[in-house]
């Protein structure tokens, strides 16, 4: 096996990201034992939630403590050689049957509850990360992978009392959401992970260009799930691959997700997101060859 992976790695082009991305491999996922080291090397410890750990650090290490792991959970030899794409929810991959292209990836990344029950001829059906946080969260055990790592990303203190709630067994509050969160957790304790605050930041700040202080009357911004789980894949990975990433912003009646019935006019009246920076960025890494992306038309 290893064999065959050194082999694949020599043989195909090695990726080079740009200075504009300045791609630093790293490990992604909190650990209970050295967070706070980490938060110091990262620079976790100097910002606060959502980017940070600082004034939070009792409610991060009391959700760490529900955790058994904290490695990536794939095999580790050869991990930059593997060959990744991040699947997003939108629409465009409605009817494209891009299933068996998807599941030939050696890693598969999805976000939030995109199912994949009922819709694998056009999203496949493996998963290997799913990204989520309280809001998102799947809690029907019909959406249970036992073969998945799902990757907690935190913008709240509220959000480790949730994750500590569930994990737990207490009664979980709808307190502090902008809707109500998932009131259990269909995952085992040992397939979840904390995503490392850094890579969030670096989204917003660093590729995104958000500013780090908004104005009382503004509207603080923060990058999509979509967008971080790009950020992930590039901190793990030599190649990504995109798919479902493209959304038809001029058309308020266009379908928003590959499932449901929801329209881009929620996106749109979206305050939380810019969505338009975020696909001005993508265009850059697709124009650049920096990426692939498997629905541009």
């Amino acid at each position: 096996m290893m064999d065959s992976i050194v082999q694949r790695c020599f043989s195909k082009i090695v990726f080079s990201p740009p200075p504009s991305l300045s791609i630093k491999k790293m490990s992604p996922f909190l650990c209970a034992e050295d967070f706070l080291k980490v938060a110091e090397l990262h620079g976790n410890n100097r910002n606060e939630l959502p980017y940070g750990i600082k004034k939070a650090e009792r409610y991060f290490r009391l959700a760490l403590s529900k955790l058994r792991n904290c490695r990536l959970a794939i095999e580790d030899d050869g991990m930059s050689c593997k060959k990744c794409v991040v699947v997003g929810n939108g629409g465009v991959l409605r009817s494209k049957t891009l299933g068996k292209k998807i599941d030939s990836y050696d890693v598969i990344i999805r976000m939030n509850n995109g199912p994949v029950i009922g819709y694998e001829e056009d999203v496949g059906r493996k998963t290997t990360f799913r990204l989520f946080y309280p809001e998102s969260a799947f809690s029907d055990p019909i959406h249970y992978d036992p073969n998945a790592t799902v990757v907690f990303v935190v913008f709240k203190p509220h959000d480790l009392k949730w994750i500590w709630d569930v994990l737990s067994g207490h009664r979980v509050s709808a307190v502090g959401f902008w809707k109500k969160p998932a009131v259990n957790m269909i995952y085992r304790a040992n397939q979840i992970r904390i995503l490392d605050p850094a890579i969030i930041r670096k989204t917003a700040h660093e590729w995104l260009h958000f500013p780090k202080i908004f104005t009382r009357k503004e509207k603080p911004k923060h990058p999509t799930t979509g967008l971080i789980a790009i950020a992930l894949a590039f901190h793990i990975f030599d190649e990504v691959h995109l798919a479902g990433f493209k959304y038809n912003l001029g058309d308020r009646n266009s379908s928003l997700h590959y499932y449901g019935n929801e329209t881009m006019s929620l996106m749109t009246e979206n305050g939380y997101h810019n969505i338009t920076a975020e696909q001005m960025f993508l265009k850059e890494l697709i124009d650049k060859d920096i990426v692939v992306n498997l629905t541009q038309d």
